[in-house]
């Protein structure tokens, strides 16, 4: 078994003997990440088609790697202007003094990450807490254990432990790597996960990032064009078979369209995918048990009377067939849980206001999307909800902005990463004041008396 807290306590020590990393040296090992990638690519393309048995390489390549390569490109690009102290502006009651915020690393940081995007979302947060200066331990997921097996190997042979090292394991391993002491914990994973995952962290202080999941729902507007809608939907629910957290989980379309979305979504799904069984770019679910989680959901709405629309599919095929459900009734487990499957509920609403607070009524999403031209009525609904991101006339598309902060609100998590955001996350920004040997601060000294008293009423005139 691996000695988890060994390893810890040797990039511990290693981080309290050398507390700031030259910028060089960071570069560095972001470019050992890089390097990784442009050497291995296919090979680890390979290992994760064959965790999903049935994946392919450009899905890979767009779904995983497109956006990891572009955020090492920025962190390279970047790191050097962003690790630098950042002057602030001195109150006139310190003056002359001078002051700024130091950028440091935190120390040690674990990262642990999930089995639906097995690159982006472990190398992703890795590279970038490197890029901030500090050492990473990463327990990806046991669910691609091909995949997993790999980065240990590739990172082992790229980076010393006290560097960069991957820990392999089941759950129980990873509720050990969640105990340990980190000077902070990125979590990548269910709500339910994430809940034990801060408890474990809350026993050492450990600040956390949370990027959860939820129900991520898409406004279509009475302004929108519902063939453009019902494509851009079907990408964003389909891409690896709806085993994405920001995936479009249901869709609130206005009353009496119903009929026309179903066929724009038919029209749609067969110019994505004209077969889903044998096709390489239409992901497998990974495992038997999700597989049977999914059609389990299917049935109870079926049962219930809901109107599903799905092509007839091999029921042995782990390939499952796109499902719309609409009009399900409130109580079905299809509008509870986070499906994560190719399974989409389309809801009936009356109008803007009504898919508003059927929203809120709910957990804050970590993504919403909303389709149409009318520009009041995407501000009444950018104003009157909260959820991680938001984007509009497509899905998906806001994760792949470099300088957008991506993270989830509430029950989606906390915490942002991407760009400047991530980097500040895995920063200490260190408050720096350097007082002028003419400082006025002994006017405040006590003795107190009419000398304070004048003072602080200058202090109340000049602020």
């Amino acid at each position: 078994m691996t000695d988890l807290q060994s390893l810890f306590d040797d990039q511990h020590r290693a981080s309290r003997h050398a507390a700031d990393v030259p910028i060089a040296e960071r570069r560095d090992r972001v470019q050992r990440v890089q390097g990784l990638l442009d050497r291995h690519g296919a090979a680890i393309a390979a290992a994760v088609e064959a965790d999903f048995g049935v994946r392919s390489a450009a899905l890979t390549e767009v779904a995983d790697l497109f956006v990891l390569r572009n955020l090492l490109r920025q962190l390279l690009c970047r790191l050097a202007g962003w690790s630098r102290p950042v002057r602030v502006r001195t109150p006139i009651h310190l003056q002359p003094a001078r002051a700024w915020v130091q950028r440091q690393p935190l120390g040690v940081v674990g990262v642990i990450s999930p089995w639906n995007y097995p690159l982006q979302l472990s190398l992703g947060p890795a590279a970038t807490a490197l890029a901030a200066g500090n050492r990473v331990m990463l327990k990806p997921s046991e669910l691609t254990p091909r995949t997993s097996a790999l980065l240990a190997e590739l990172v082992a042979e790229a980076f010393a432990p006290g560097e960069f090292t991957v820990v392999q394991g089941d759950a129980g391993i990873a509720a050990q790597f969640a105990a340990l002491p980190f000077d902070h914990l990125f979590f990548t994973g269910s709500t339910a996960v994430g809940r034990k995952v801060a408890q474990a962290a809350a026993a050492n202080l450990t600040p956390t990032t949370l990027e959860l999941g939820g129900k991520s729902p898409c406004i279509v507007d009475a302004s929108a064009d519902l063939e453009e809608a019902a494509l851009r939907i079907a990408h964003g629910k389909l891409l690896n078979a709806g085993q994405t957290c920001i995936a479009p989980d249901y869709v609130l379309l206005p009353r009496g369209r119903e009929d026309d979305f179903a066929a724009a979504w038919q029209r749609a799904v067969a110019r994505l995918f004209p077969r889903v069984e044998g096709n390489p770019d239409y992901a497998a679910i990974l495992g038997q048990g999700h597989l049977e989680r999914l059609r389990a959901l299917l049935q109870e709405a079926r049962d219930s009377g809901a109107r599903i629309e799905q092509p007839v599919a091999d029921p042995g095929a782990r390939q499952l067939a796109p499902a719309l459900v609409i009009g399900p009734e409130p109580g079905l487990r299809l509008l509870q849980e986070e499906i994560f499957g190719p399974i989409l509920p389309v809801l009936p609403c009356d109008d803007s206001e009504q898919a508003i607070r059927y929203i809120n009524a709910r957990p804050r999403p970590l993504a919403l999307y909303w389709f149409g031209t009318d520009t009041a009525a995407r501000d009444r609904v950018l104003a009157g909800t909260v959820s991680g991101g938001v984007t509009v006339n497509d899905t998906l598309m806001h994760i792949t902005h470099d300088n957008l902060p991506f993270g989830g609100v509430g029950e989606s998590g906390w915490g942002s990463y991407h760009g400047e955001a991530g980097f500040l996350r895995f920063t200490q920004q260190k408050a720096v004041l350097v007082q002028s040997r003419w400082s006025a601060g002994s006017m405040i000294y006590p003795p107190y008396g009419e000398k304070l008293r004048r003072m602080m009423k200058l202090l109340r005139v000049l602020g």
